[in-house]
């Protein structure tokens, strides 16, 4: 019994030290799990941290990639947007120190983090961004195709130019985080131009400074400030160091030099630049500097434009005589021109048939001296105020109605149809347009008013006459075509066009054998003119001087503001303190001029978008993100 009862204790005892055993292993084993369960979170974190780490470098990385890809176009597109729409045949389609200038946009362009954030549903998908940091692009090698020489100096039937341009980018992307990727390009920018070299008749309203003679250090030099406009002399332009120059489209010159004229010396330079001494001369030039380029041809005369008003064609070449002026020419009271010539009076090309006057030529014919004052009637009519000693006689022109009325004292004539435009070949009318062709002096010229409009929306005009011609007022589109001051449209420098204010409203003034002389009556002293003006004519013809150019015969002007462009043979006087000229851009747009005016025959290079090419060749691609 004892025994039992002792064995039976024992075994309680027994059963009391496993239970103590089996919660030190269930605590043993929770404290290895729970270590198992750090370790593993431990790890978890450590795998998306690198994971993260490395995906935001994925990200940079190709941030860094796309800025490289973006350099690249941007500099293949601001290369080519230096190619102009025409150009001579030796002029170099890509200015000189284009480089620089492309250099310079892509540093402001992408000199700090750009978001490639995509456009549309993808806008904001991606918030990487990329910076340029480095961007070299040096100066091209270049060679003629088809010609011989340099290509700053082509001679011979030159058909293109190649370029190649050396290029380096470094490019840095960086993600969200802290992440950048570096690399970087090396290559070449290869641009091949093709010329498809045709004679074409060209506008001497395409020029916003055209000046035929100038002599290369004569002592003068060029009136500093903006010109705006393609610019050429058949002589050398001449600057100085009385205020600076920019030119905001393509320069050229016959003269294989320009003349920098310092205080005491003028030298002749080969380049955009001189200096002497501390002082320097350096025009901007922002779209080329064209030396040595082939002359353009003068119009030998006017006889052209006289014969406009006589048949809308004004074509041939041959002087007006009398008896074409007798058989096409009629007064307000149906007396035809005088066969053996007249002093004066107005004449109008029209026809009668069954007692209804018909309009069958281009404008109006003046004999002799006049003042004419061109003003607006309503919404369509143009008219013609013609002063001759005592006589007015009052022209209407209203293109839409198709009439026109002629007064003088108290007698009216009403014509059926206009002045029209016509096709040299078939006779055919292209559109209502009107020369003014006055066979004398005009005494002056201008419009209603200061500030009042002169030239109705949808008249296409040119003012011609064989002497002077003498302008006294303001000369105004009734809508102005392009802008008078940087950002009149938002954003735009002066002499954009604005958009909906082209009514198809042009006036040209020439003269082949006089000056355009400026005799400002304008109490404030200020004068605009809207218009293309022209003096201008080739003296070997033997039918004009060559010496015609805009000149002041009046008191000095305050602000003399030009609207379209100035041609001439010589530059002279215009006594004004402050000038502007803007170049009417429509002018450089498919053939858009004044009716009738001045044209030549010069060499295109038909150089647009479709005949240059250009092409990336890449040499070397490195990336230069530190491993750590």
């Amino acid at each position: 019994m004892h025994s039992a009862k002792h064995q039976l204790r024992k075994s309680g005892r027994q059963q009391h030290d496993q239970k103590g055993l089996a919660l030190i292993f269930a605590l043993l084993l929770l404290l290895m799990l729970t270590g198992l369960g750090v370790v593993m979170v431990i790890s978890t974190n450590s795998d998306l941290a690198t994971n993260g780490y490395y995906r935001g470098f994925r990200a940079s990385f190709y941030s860094a990639d796309s800025g490289l890809n973006i350099a690249r176009q941007a500099m293949m597109n601001q290369t080519l947007a230096a190619v102009p729409a025409t150009l001579s045949q030796t002029q170099q389609p890509i200015p000189p120190g284009t480089e620089t200038g492309v250099a310079s946009y892509l540093t402001a362009a992408y000199g700090s983090y750009q978001s490639i954030s995509g456009s549309g549903q993808a806008y904001g998908s991606w918030p990487e961004s990329f910076k340029i940091t480095s961007f070299t692009m040096g100066a091209p090698t270049c060679a003629v195709v088809g010609g011989s020489g340099t290509c700053a100096a082509p001679t011979g039937a030159v058909t293109g130019y190649n370029y190649i341009y050396p290029y380096t980018i470094t490019a840095v992307g960086q993600a969200q985080g802290t992440e950048k990727a570096t690399l970087s390009d090396r290559g070449s920018l290869i641009v091949n131009a093709s010329l498809n070299a045709s004679a074409s008749k060209t506008s001497f309203a395409a020029w916003g400074m055209f000046i035929d003679q100038y002599t290369i250090c004569d002592g003068s030099t060029l009136v500093p400030g903006t010109i705006t406009g393609p610019v050429f002399t058949n002589g050398a332009w001449n600057f100085g160091t009385s205020g600076s120059y920019i030119f905001t489209d393509s320069v050229g010159s016959a003269n294989a030099k320009a003349g920098y004229q310092f205080s005491n010396s003028c030298d002749q330079v080969a380049g955009t630049s001189d200096k002497s001494g501390s002082t320097t001369i350096a025009p901007t030039f922002q779209n080329g500097f064209n030396l040595g380029q082939p002359k353009v041809p003068l119009p030998p005369n006017d006889f052209n434009q006289e014969r406009a008003a006589l048949d809308g064609k004004g074509s041939g070449g041959a002087q007006v005589t009398n008896t074409d002026l007798h058989n096409n020419m009629k007064n307000i009271s149906g007396t035809a021109y005088p066969s053996t010539g007249t002093t004066s009076g107005v004449y109008l090309p029209y026809s009668i048939a069954s007692g209804t006057p018909t309009f069958t030529g281009g404008g109006i014919y003046i004999e002799g001296n006049a003042s004419v004052t061109l003003s607006t009637s309503g919404t369509t009519g143009e008219v013609y105020t013609i002063t001759q000693g005592s006589t007015t006689t009052t022209i209407t022109v209203n293109n839409s109605t198709n009439t026109t009325t002629v007064v003088s004292g108290s007698t009216t004539l009403n014509i059926t149809g206009v002045p029209e435009l016509k096709d040299p070949g078939t006779g055919a009318n292209l559109q209502p347009a009107t020369m003014l062709y006055v066979d004398g002096n005009i005494t002056a010229l201008k419009g209603p008013g200061q500030g009042v409009a002169a030239i109705q929306d949808g008249t296409a005009l040119t003012v011609t006459a064989a002497g002077n011609v003498t302008i006294t007022g303001d000369i105004l589109y009734k809508t102005p075509p392009v802008s008078l001051t940087a950002n009149q449209v938002p954003g735009t420098p002066a002499d954009t066009l604005i958009p909906g204010n082209d009514k198809g409203q042009v006036l040209g003034i020439f003269t082949a054998k006089g000056d355009i002389q400026l005799a400002n009556a304008q109490s404030n002293g200020n004068l605009e003119i809207d218009a293309s003006l022209a003096t201008l004519c080739d003296p070997s013809g033997g039918t004009c001087t060559g010496t015609g150019g805009l000149t002041n015969t009046g008191n000095a002007i305050n602000t003399l503001s030009i609207v379209g462009g100035r041609i001439q043979n010589q530059i002279k006087n215009i006594n004004s303190t402050t000038r502007n000229v803007y170049f009417d851009r429509r002018f450089a747009q498919n053939g858009f001029a004044p009716p009738w005016y001045p044209s030549t025959t010069v060499v295109l290079g038909g150089v647009n978008g479709s005949s240059v090419t250009a092409s990336v060749q890449r040499v070397q691609w490195l990336n230069q993100t530190p491993y750590f």
